[in-house]
């Protein structure tokens, strides 16, 4: 018989590897916006667009 404490380990391991799953699938186009930011000037742009 499995025990409460059990039944929530198992969702949270669940609930983790799904979230992991969907931060390595974003993650190219995490780094890409990244990029383009940083390529845009990042906080200092302000200066050049108004």
């Amino acid at each position: 018989m499995t025990t409460g404490r059990q039944v929530l380990l198992v969702q949270a391991a669940l609930v983790g590897g799904v979230l992991a799953a969907l931060f390595l699938k974003e993650l190219p186009g995490l780094l890409r916006e990244v990029r383009i930011y940083r390529m845009t000037g990042g906080l200092r742009a302000h200066r050049r667009y108004p």
